[in-house]
Parts: C-alpha cells; structure tokens; sequence
C-alpha cells in the first residue's frame, strides 16, 4: 500500500471516529457571527482586560495548525485569508467535543462557538465552548502549504493555492475591486452595461485566430468571440449611445506570462466623441481604478512604481524616434518615408512596417502609463482615417509595464469605407496574414442604417490587474489558467488508486 493509500485509509477511519462521537463527517449550515478578519478589526487592539466581560463569538473556518498538549490544544483557523487562534481544554467542553478535538487533522474545516481572550504570549484567541465539525478532509495537504510555492500545483489546484497563500486571495479579491470601481465609472457616466454573443457566425473586431466550435441542431460552425465590438456597435446603431460589457474573449494563440487564450475585457462605446475624448475619460478612469484598489495612483510592478495619475501621449512614429537605439537614430522624415521603412522591416505594406518596428524598439520600453496614437491604417481597419493625414486613423493604444493594455478609436462610421477596408484585410488574407479581418455584411448593412460619430475601447482587465496587483505573470490574476493536461497518468485514476 502507498503511502497516499494509506493516508486515505486513515482519514476514512477518523470519519468512522468522528460518527461515533455523534457528528456529522459532512455537517451543515453552522450561522457565525463574525469572521476571522472582523475579529482582528474589532478586537485586535484590544488588551486582555478589555475583552471583559467576555465577547461572544462564533466562527468557522479551516485547521491550519494542531498544537495538542494533553488535557489542552490550541489551533489555528483560516477564513477568507486570515487565521485565528483557538484554545480548547478538556474541563472546558463537554467529553464528545475533546474527544473531537483529538480527532482534527489539518485541513478540517470546523465551526467554533466561545469567547474571546489573551493567551499569556499575549495573542488573540477564541476560548472554545462548542465545536462543530463541519467538513472532513481527505487528502493531505502540501508539505509546505504555508506558502505553497510549487507553481504547477498552484495554477493547476488553485483551491491549495487560495488555502496556502493569502497574498493569492487578496489579489483576486483586488481584481473583483478594480471591475467594481470600472463598472462604477461608467454607470456614472450613464453608460448601460449589455451582453452579447460569445458564439458568431463571423468573428471579428480585432487580428487574432478564432476557436471554431459547431452547432448541431443548425449544423453550421461557430467561433466563439475575438472581441464583441461589432455586436457592441449594432447597439449604437440602434440608438444605444453609450454601452459597456465585461466580456470573456476567446483567441486560438500563444501562452505566455502575458498571454491566456481566455481573457477578459472591458469595452465601451460613447456616441457623439472621438478617441480624443476617450483619451481624456481613459486617464480619469485608470486613475480612478488605481486610487479604488490600492488607495493611490501609484502602483508597484516589477521594480517599477507606475504613475496612473497622467498619461504620456507618443505618436507611434515619435515613440520610433525616441527608443530607436540600433545605429543612427531616425527622423520623423525617416520614419513617413516608405524606403527607409523597407530598409528596417520585411513586412509587405507601410503602415505594417512601422508599426513592426513600433513593437520591436518601443515597445518594451514603455513602462509608464502611455498613450500611443495615430496607427496606421493598414493595421487599424475600423478605425476613422485621420483629417489631416489618410495613411494614419484616429487610434490609440494604452500601455504600461512594457505591454498594452487598452485599445481606442474613433469608429469608422462610412459603410462604404467600411467594406474597402474589410476587402483590404481580405487581401491581406490571401497574401497569407490569417489574423486579418474577415468581411462582415451585416454589419456592413448596420452601418448603412447610419452609426454617429463614435468613440470606442477595450481595456483588458487581466493585464491591468496584474498592473495593480503587481503580478509578472497573468496566471497570478487568472484564478484558472489554461495550463497543459496533467502527466500521463490522469487525475481521476489518480484518484481510484488512492
């Protein structure tokens, strides 16, 4: 028998204990008062002195540490990231609830009834009166599941992960903060959150390949969203002026530290602005998000503290000039001019091989909250071209911590230039880019109906929390990353020889 095996048997004998002890191996509803971090909030200040007369208390959480010592113990409990001492003695309790006590094994999950004292080490605890078992534990926790490191057990069992580690919890419970603090900004801005389609006929709104998936019943492919844009500009059309969705999006791509094929995304659309104007909004909404999680516009990440006070705003023809370091450095002539441009990158049109040269030698280097503007078109198919200069559109892009973090554009509101474009990616498509844009009649036809002038944004939520948060990696803000299957052996026959 393994040694696994026989860990199994034990616990499977402590259920047999604990049932004839009277309890429940898998209790149920246990009403607590208070949890562990409300405890430390109300009473962490307080002395031995003042926690009389006795404070009452009811709590539940998860054994962390057995310290038995004859006719007392202490343990220590975890709940949501915060743990708590409690104190149980043999004259105490009833007979059956030490007896209990002696059964525990790290991991349990138990409910604690008494009050609240100091040891004479001086630390917080709960005197015990009644315990509850409420869940038995069948595996065995890490060896070192005080600061679970493993990352392989910690992406692919994010419940260890979440148990072990409370700086995991706080980062994921700063993530549903910074969502919150996003959706109150534009709620306030009187913007309508909405839903659209995660299965399309044409996918579209952005460069990526699809996942193709396949309906039964009308026997046709699907693909599940690259964007929602498309979706959310039909609404604009249709009299929806400023609309919001919180969207999981699905690209066939790489993984990476910053790259997970399901993402998530904000993106909203304002009728009657352009990208200037959400040049603006987008600075007043990172600040705000930073201030909302953190409690300053300063964020900690890599070494670096990012300023999301402002936002630097680059051409992507000056960020060229600027962070070029290969040789003599360009000019803003070198950079409009088509032959200097072929001489520097392979890519086939202009546009392309500016922004080619944009992501090898600026890129990386844009560490603080920056605004890059005015794409090319090539590159930009339903952006508006720009008044003064028609080989750039009315785009931006936002970045921080060397990688982008928001897209924004004064939509293209001409059918007809809408379709040139769609028929360029087309092009470009048979030439061999399998990222390009496909041709969407329908909304070709919504554009036809009339769309206003129109401002438009993504801002992905997995790279801005990792921003906030100051996580290197996405899979430390994703709570279930894509990850490879387990090794050869299966979890559920991995379970059946247990």
């Amino acid at each position: 028998m393994s040694l696994e095996q026989e860990l199994l048997a034990q616990r499977h004998n402590r259920i047999r204990e604990i049932e004839a002890l009277g309890f429940r191996a898998y209790g149920q509803r246990f009403d607590f008062t208070h949890t562990a971090g409300q405890i430390w909030s109300e009473y962490g200040s307080k002395t031995a002195e003042e926690l009389e007369p006795k404070a009452a208390v009811k709590i539940a959480g998860r054994i962390m540490t057995i310290r038995r010592m004859g006719k007392a113990g202490f343990a220590h409990i975890l709940q949501l990231g915060e743990k708590l001492q409690i104190y149980v003695r043999k004259d105490g309790v009833p007979e059956k609830t030490y007896a209990l006590f002696q059964l525990l094994d790290i991991g349990d999950i138990v409910g604690v009834t008494g009050y609240l004292f100091r040891t004479r080490t001086g630390e917080l605890s709960v005197h015990v009166e009644e315990l509850t078992f409420l869940s038995k534990t069948l595996l065995s926790m890490p060896e070192k599941w005080h600061g679970l490191e493993d990352v392989e057990i910690r992406y692919r069992q994010r419940y260890l992960d979440l148990i072990a580690n409370a700086d995991v919890m706080r980062t994921f419970e700063k993530r549903a903060r910074i969502i919150g603090s996003l959706r109150r900004r534009l709620e306030a801005r009187g913007f309508v959150e909405v839903e659209t389609p995660m299965m399309q006929p044409v996918y579209g709104g952005a460069a990526a390949r699809p996942f193709i998936t396949h309906h039964n019943t009308l026997d046709v492919d699907l693909y599940l969203r690259i964007a929602p844009e498309l979706y959310l500009k039909r609404l604009v059309v249709g009299g929806m002026e400023r609309v919001y969705e919180i969207n999981r999006n699905f690209r066939n791509e790489g993984v990476s530290t910053r790259h997970n094929p399901e993402f998530t995304m904000l993106e909203f659309y304002q009728a009657y602005t352009d990208y200037q104007g959400l040049m603006d909004f987008s600075e007043e909404l990172l600040r705000q998000t930073a201030l909302d999680t953190n409690g300053t516009a300063v964020a900690e990440w890599a070494g670096h503290k990012l300023d999301f006070s402002s936002l630097r705003r680059l051409t992507m023809r000056e960020a060229v000039v600027e962070f070029w370091q290969r040789g003599e450095k360009p000019t803003m002539d070198n950079v409009r001019d088509p032959e200097w441009l072929a001489r520097h990158s392979s890519k086939p049109s202009a546009g392309e091989k500016l922004t080619e040269l944009f992501e090898r030698v600026a890129e990386e280097h844009l560490i603080q909250p920056t605004i890059i503007h005015e794409f090319p078109v090539e590159t930009s198919p339903l952006a508006k071209s720009n008044s003064i200069d028609p080989a750039v559109v009315d785009r931006f892009e936002i970045y921080a911590g060397g990688m982008e973090i928001g897209n924004a554009y004064t939509e293209l509101n001409d059918p007809q230039e809408q379709r040139r474009r769609f028929e360029m990616q087309l092009g470009m498509r048979e030439k061999g880019d399998d990222e390009a844009h496909q041709m969407d009649e329908d909304y070709v036809r919504a554009l036809s109906y009339g769309m206003p002038p129109t401002g438009g944004e993504g801002i992905g939520i997995d790279r801005l929390t990792m921003l906030l948060t100051g996580q290197k990696s996405i899979r430390d803000v994703i709570l279930f990353p894509l990850l490879r299957p387990e090794g050869e052996i299966g979890l559920a026959e991995q379970l059946r020889q247990l």
